[in-house]
Formats: C-alpha cells, sequence, structure tokens
C-alpha cells in the first residue's frame, strides 16, 4: 500500500467533506421546496459540517462555508445579492475559531458544555454574518431575528450532529492529533 503525504490526506479528506456537504445540502434544500414550499424554517448541514471541519482541520473550513452558501443559493435559483449574502455571511461561522485559544480543541472535543457552545457560536457567526452582508445589499437592520429565527432548526440540528459525532473516534478530532494517536496505538500493538 502507497503511503500518501499528511497535505495529500488532508486534500482528501476536505474533499470528502465538500462532498458529503454539498449532497446533503442539495438534498435538503430540494425536499424543502418541493415538500414544505411555504414554511417559515429552513434547515441547513452548513453549520454542523463546518463545525467537524473546523475541529479537524481549523481554518480551511471556509471553503466549506462558501460551498455551502454556493449549493443553497445554486439549488434555489437565487440571486447574486444572495449568494454574496450566504457565502460570504457563512464565512462568519469561522469565528468559533476563536474558542481554541481560550478552551484547546481536547477540551471543546470532550466537553459538551464546550461541545454546544462552539456550535452555538459558529451558527450565531453565520447568521450574522449573513445579515451583515444582506445589510450591504440594503437589507434592513431588523432582519436579524429573521436570520436567526428561519435558520434556529439548523442549530438544533448541528449540536445534536456534533454531539454525536464526538462518539465516532477521530471523526470530531484535529487530524493531525488523531494520525499521531492512532500511530503511536499501533506502534505499542506492534511491540
Amino acid at each position: 500500500m502507497n503511503n500518501i503525504s499528511f497535505k495529500q490526506y488532508r486534500g482528501i479528506d476536505l474533499a470528502i467533506w465538500l462532498v458529503i456537504l454539498s449532497v446533503f445540502e442539495c438534498l435538503t434544500v430540494i425536499a424543502a421546496l418541493r415538500w414544505f414550499p411555504g414554511e417559515l424554517y429552513t434547515l441547513s448541514q452548513v453549520v454542523a459540517v463546518l463545525c467537524i471541519v473546523m475541529m479537524r482541520w481549523g481554518g480551511y473550513a471556509v471553503i466549506h462555508a462558501v460551498a455551502g452558501g454556493f449549493v443553497f443559493c445554486l439549488v434555489q435559483e437565487a440571486g447574486p445579492e444572495q449568494f454574496a449574502v450566504y457565502c460570504v455571511g457563512n464565512c462568519f461561522a469561522l469565528i468559533a475559531l476563536v474558542l481554541f485559544k481560550f478552551a484547546n480543541k481536547e477540551k471543546v472535543r470532550n466537553g459538551i458544555c464546550f461541545t454546544v457552545l462552539f456550535t452555538a457560536v459558529a451558527f450565531c457567526g453565520a447568521q450574522f454574518g449573513r445579515w451583515l452582508v444582506s445589510l450591504v445589499f440594503g437589507g434592513s437592520p431588523g432582519s436579524i431575528a429573521s436570520f436567526f429565527m428561519t435558520d434556529s432548526l439548523s442549530l438544533l440540528y448541528a449540536v445534536v450532529v456534533v454531539l454525536i459525532s464526538r462518539r465516532v473516534d477521530g471523526l470530531f478530532e484535529d487530524q493531525k492529533h488523531y494520525l499521531i494517536r492512532t500511530e503511536a496505538e499501533r506502534r505499542k500493538e506492534n511491540l
């Protein structure tokens, strides 16, 4: 078996998460448009996937933030302004990375309260970012409530997904740490 470099591993992993996000976001938006066209609430995979990718790779999650907004708008056949609102606004979810400075990744990964806080900060960052970008295009300052309210189901969904992902070995874990840990475990078994 050929060994791959760390950069190749990261690239493959980021690509897999990009496909997962794109497919599930597309399916969710199509289902909402066909089966629940009049609903005021939306459901999105973006924050859940962003939290997992941020834990795994940090700032590389910006790729997924933009892609999540792009897929959401593409499927809805949105205009250029909405593309900007969602693609740029989603990037504000990365503000959650600041938590790693105050509570290291291990605390965020292992502590339920830190995990929920991390997810909530990412969600609030995305909503606040979308609202800020909408203001550039003439949006109402009072529309911030609608951004939070219409997507509130996504927060609950993201919290559940991220909490579940903690239970799968290596899924909600910094990948450099994961690779070092698993290599050390393999070497210990081979002794």
